[in-house]
């Protein structure tokens, strides 16, 4: 393999103390961060974030679903958390904030969304640089998540949420998939391949419930508030 000599020497007139200062910097960027969403979060109350692609069109029946589903959280008092961009996400917006629920959009930059949608409340629409940031404000400030079918930036969320459930690092909370045919063939892998070679147990498999429509995410969220509501810790 050849490489350019000037490439090597550059990079060997690099010192490690000055990737050391590099990193410490970017320590303050990344508080700075926490600091934003703190702020805009910490009054925000009970708050359900829904998780989903940003690929799906507003005339796919997930769109719709979740155009209702945000509609209905506003209506039962819950407020809205999203990862701020189109698809699911804008939908589920879209939904609390015509039903004049509080809607909030945890964006990240990305070079191919330069935005949130347009339908974030102005103190609620915040886009961070860190993926680790933007998790912990949909799980530190949440009391449900539901998860509409997405792609690989949803099943980080899914499963993250489900690690912190399962290892009891978060309070009690519902964890709902919409959308039976699409999670079918995960939840057969996971029953098939990690349930049955030990991985995990049956009780893992309880941490989530899959759903078809909006009306049974609110069934299982109210549901689940009205049996553990004395257990629960709020972390609002």
């Amino acid at each position: 393999m050849n490489v350019d000599k000037r490439v090597i020497r550059k990079f060997e007139k690099k010192t490690w103390s000055e990737v050391k200062s590099k990193d410490s910097w970017q320590v303050f960027r990344i508080m700075a961060e926490f600091v934003e969403g703190f702020d805009a979060f910490t009054e925000i109350g009970p708050s359900v974030t829904v998780f989903g692609s940003a690929r799906t069109g507003k005339d796919d029946a997930y769109y719709k679903i979740a155009y209702e589903l945000g509609g209905l959280l506003a209506r039962e008092g819950l407020s809205v958390i999203t990862g701020g961009g189109p698809g699911i996400m804008e939908a589920t917006n879209r939904g609390a904030m015509e039903a004049g629920g509080a809607s909030a959009g945890v964006g990240i930059e990305l070079p191919f969304e330069a935005s949130n949608n347009a339908y974030i409340d102005a103190d609620k629409n915040i886009m961070f640089r860190y993926f680790f940031v933007r998790k912990l404000m949909f799980l530190k400030y949440s009391q449900a998540f539901v998860a509409f079918p997405g792609g690989l930036g949803t099943l980080d969320e899914l499963f993250e949420s489900l690690t912190l459930s399962q290892t009891g690092k978060t309070p009690k909370f519902p964890i709902l998939l919409v959308g039976r045919d699409y999670w079918s063939g995960l939840l057969d892998w996971l029953k098939v391949k990690l349930l049955e070679e030990g991985n995990i147990s049956q009780a893992d498999l309880e941490l989530f419930r899959v759903v078809d429509s909006a009306d049974e995410v609110m069934d299982a969220i109210t549901g689940f508030f009205a049996k553990f509501r004395k257990e629960m810790v709020p972390n609002f």
